[in-house]
């Protein structure tokens, strides 16, 4: 009598634990639940299918344990609040970036169940509240960045316990308190400014830079000492130097200051020697940065069992002069996972052609190590190496998140190659223009307008860069996508590279009516060809012909007529009433 409710219990004990199980549909639950909460229909996804969500834009599975370990959705309009007890199923997260968006509200406490998460990029939101004091179960954590938000209270002291901690960006809150005891990190990068931070800066931080702490009541190195006195002061004396030591200080000091001089016009002469005979060297590293990198697949989208010829093979023919061989790549920073491969590994890598452009030919490499670059092969390049070498210098020190980020180049003779980060979704005139069958996923109102943002801050950075500087080249082709649907700007720095005949293969639609030349083009005129690009995304007009544009549509002032509006934004907008989902 006793064994049936034995043996109804173990099956209720196995059910539960099989039911408990995280798997792949308890991810796709709990980031169908996120999406709901905060995502709306900003979020590109076709849901009503039971996909699986390893092919939702912005979301990234391990092939062997079919989970998913990363999520991307940085600037998709999230907004809200995040539900609390559904990040922490997806158990097998190492990357989490909501960055620029405009979630709010508290950190919800199980994030920091999740025991893989490498990076946590929370940045440019609205959160607020105090930071849990909850770090110490996160010991994989390699780059966190909550900077640009409204935290208020400590910074936690479980932080130390992070001991593979590298990245730590808390600028630009409300917290108070001091700088916590932090010598268990390996933190390389570093940044708390522009808070209400009091007391000493611990020691471990005074070789960072004084911007690092600026906005805050902080003091010790690499700020002013605490105490207020300045090292190296010296107490006045009262004893007078005699007639004869001030003579010997005099004529010590004209006897060193000549040898000083002689040294440094031998100094002067031996360096303009050697910069006539010697060669190019690396030019090492610009500037420190983080990256944030996200997996590429090593087949191509487009065709995955074609196998494609070498980089070698493709970028063949060039002359390198003799004498004068660098087998070396230039990095811009020392990422580590980007410094694994060197010339030959990429001359290696397979090669497919993304485009043809005015600066030359852009290929997708894939490398052994399993992640994909893009190459673009300069053309018309005519200066010299030394000064290609330094103008390229420029544009690898530019620095946005709406900009392609340059990450090598090689430089030898003939041959000039750039090496930037590859965008998985191609260019936007791709997305708009390329695939009108039925399995096309239509951009709605709000991935238009954040693509159409984030392309504005990148062209803006540009022409901070000074008032001559410009783009010259803007269009849709230049505009790519990472895989969550965000825009960066391509070929920037380029047009002054090429040679003053150089003739760009730009759409003539693009380009200002003033512009003749360009390597000189105006900030007006990247304003103007700016804006045909927002026509184009308005009206998906094939085109790309501002003054045919205008033509076509004289007779209709003054009002804008809906027919010229793409029908999927006016499908958009009627469905949903032109309000947003909460």
């Amino acid at each position: 009598m006793d064994k049936p409710p034995l043996f109804l219990s173990l099956i209720t004990f196995f059910s539960l634990l099989i039911a408990g199980k995280p798997d792949l549909s308890a991810d796709r639950l709990a980031i169908l639940a996120i999406r709901s909460a905060v995502g709306g229909r900003s979020i590109l996804w076709n849901i009503s299918q039971p996909a699986t969500p390893c092919t939702w834009p912005g979301v990234f599975c391990d092939n062997k344990t079919n989970r998913v370990v990363e999520l991307h959705f940085p600037g998709m309009g999230l907004s809200g609040q995040l539900p609390a007890n559904t990040l922490g199923n997806l158990t097998q997260l190492t990357t989490l970036s909501l960055r620029y968006n405009a979630l709010s509200g508290q950190l919800p406490t199980d994030i920091f169940t999740l025991v893989n998460l490498r990076n946590l990029y929370l940045q440019d939101n609205l959160f607020s509240g105090q930071i849990p004091d909850s770090f110490s179960g996160l010991v994989n954590l390699v780059r966190v960045s909550f900077a640009n938000n409204n935290f208020s209270g400590d910074i936690p002291g479980s932080v130390n316990n992070l001991t593979r901690l590298a990245t730590l960006y808390l600028e630009n809150n409300a917290l108070t308190g001091s700088i916590p005891d932090l010598t268990r990190t390996n933190i390389a990068l570093f940044n708390v400014s522009n808070n209400q931070l009091t007391g000493e800066i611990p020691s471990k931080f005074s070789g960072f830079p004084d911007s690092a702490f600026a906005g805050n009541s902080l003091c010790g190195k690499p700020l002013a000492s605490c105490n207020g006195s300045q090292p190296g002061s010296v107490s006045k004396s009262s004893n007078k130097l005699s007639g004869g030591a001030i003579a010997g200080i005099v004529i010590g000091s004209v006897l060193g200051l000549l040898l000083i001089l002689l040294i440094l016009f031998f100094l002067c002469c031996k360096k303009r020697k050697q910069k006539d005979e010697t060669t190019s060297k690396d030019l090492g590293e610009t500037k420190q940065v983080d990256i944030e990198v996200p997996p590429v697949s090593s087949k191509p989208k487009s065709a995955e069992n074609v196998d494609y010829p070498s980089l070698s093979s493709a970028v063949g023919g060039g002359k390198a002069k003799s004498g004068e061989v660098s087998k070396k790549l230039v990095f811009f920073n020392k990422n580590k996972e980007l410094a694994k491969f060197d010339l030959e590994d990429l001359l290696r890598a397979s090669a497919e052609v993304l485009g043809k452009g005015t600066f030359g030919t852009a290929y997708k490499a894939v490398l052994e190590i399993g992640f994909a670059v893009a190459v673009k092969r300069l053309k018309d390049v005519t200066m010299a190496d030394h000064e290609f070498k330094e103008k390229i210098e420029g544009v690898g020190a530019m620095d946005h998140e709406n900009l392609v980020p340059l990450r090598a180049y090689y430089c030898n003779g003939d041959e000039k190659l750039l090496v930037y980060d590859y965008m998985p979704m191609g260019s936007l005139s791709a997305l708009l223009h390329g695939n009108r069958g039925a399995g096309r996923t239509p951009l709605n109102w709000e991935t238009r307008s954040a693509i159409a943002l984030g392309a504005a801050r990148g062209i803006t950075y540009l022409h901070a860069q000074g008032p001559d500087a410009s783009h010259g080249n803007i269009k849709s082709s230049n505009i790519l996508l990472t895989s969550s649907y965000e825009s960066r700007v391509s070929d920037f720095g380029l047009a002054q590279l090429v040679g003053p005949n150089t003739t760009p293969t730009r759409v003539d639609g693009y380009r200002a009516p003033e512009v003749t030349n360009i390597r000189k083009v105006s900030q007006k005129a990247d304003v103007y060809s700016f804006g045909v690009l927002l026509l184009e995304l308005l009206t998906e007009d094939r085109k790309h012909s501002s003054l045919s544009w205008r033509r076509n549509h004289r007779n209709h002032k003054p009002s804008f007529n809906l027919h010229v509006i793409d029908d999927v934004l006016i499908l958009d907008v009627s469905k949903h009433g032109g309000k947003k989902e909460t």
